[in-house]
């Protein structure tokens, strides 16, 4: 009877048509309708937070001048990555990334866990001169970094209109947006508040110029952020996603 009624659907044109429909929209109905019972797909990790105002600056620079073409910033869960570059990563690293720097193409090494593997002079003279520290490298030079100051100013506007997007930027990170900035790259500076809005933070004398708020400055600062947020010495995978 069943292989009957089969044959008939299949031989008429309207009736097949129809049940696709109903079966399509079935299958929609159940994959979509569950996402709007839920806060986020993603599942949050303790340690992740958005950028320092001085990261983010790192962050747009890296962008600029399209590292992301020869880096990845995402670790596979497959043996040989993970015993290279360290923990695998986790959806919620990328959470506050717009966009985020996954990658497909490894020119260059992964950079996911590249924060605190190398000293800030270690990054300043591999911006300067790649192949002083990695002699194989066929990385571009990046001294023009070490003269160009960055604008501060306004900048408290880059983190408000992220935070339309859902990056929880509260009143007091946007209002302190540039003093935030300056101060991350003072070695003299009082970092006490800024590190209790954005823990990990890398502070000091980032670019060795700690007179002038540089690119290479905030360059330096994010590089030294990335898989530095979650510790995951402390943590089983299990107790990760709790």
């Amino acid at each position: 009877m069943a292989l009957n009624l089969h044959g008939k659907a299949e031989k008429h044109v309207t009736l097949l048509g129809a049940l696709i429909l109903v079966t399509i929209s079935i299958g929609g109905i159940v994959e979509i309708v569950p996402l709007h019972t839920i806060e986020s797909t993603i599942e949050p990790v303790d340690g992740v937070r958005p950028y320092t105002p001085l990261e983010l600056a790192g962050r747009n620079i890296y962008i600029r001048e399209g590292c992301y073409n020869c880096h990845s910033q995402m670790i596979r869960p497959f043996r040989d990555e993970v015993e290279r570059y360290g923990h695998y990563s986790l959806a919620a690293e990328s959470m506050y990334d717009h966009p985020f720097q996954w990658g497909s193409k490894r020119t260059g090494p992964d950079l996911a866990r590249v924060g605190g593997k190398y000293s800030n002079e270690w990054h300043v003279a591999h911006m300067v001169d790649p192949r002083s520290v990695v002699p194989e490298s066929i990385m571009p030079a990046y001294p023009f970094m070490l003269d160009r100051q960055i604008e501060t100013e306004g900048f408290g506007d880059h983190l408000r209109a992220l935070s339309i997007v859902g990056v929880p930027y509260t009143d007091e990170m946007i209002d302190a947006a540039e003093a935030d900035m300056a101060a991350q790259a003072d070695p003299n500076a009082d970092t006490r508040d800024l590190l209790a809005r954005y823990p990990r933070a890398a502070v000091g004398d980032l670019d060795g110029n700690p007179d002038e708020l540089t690119e290479m400055d905030a360059m330096i600062a994010y590089l030294q952020i990335l898989g530095r947020m979650v510790d995951f010495a402390d943590y089983t995978t299990e107790e990760l996603l709790q």
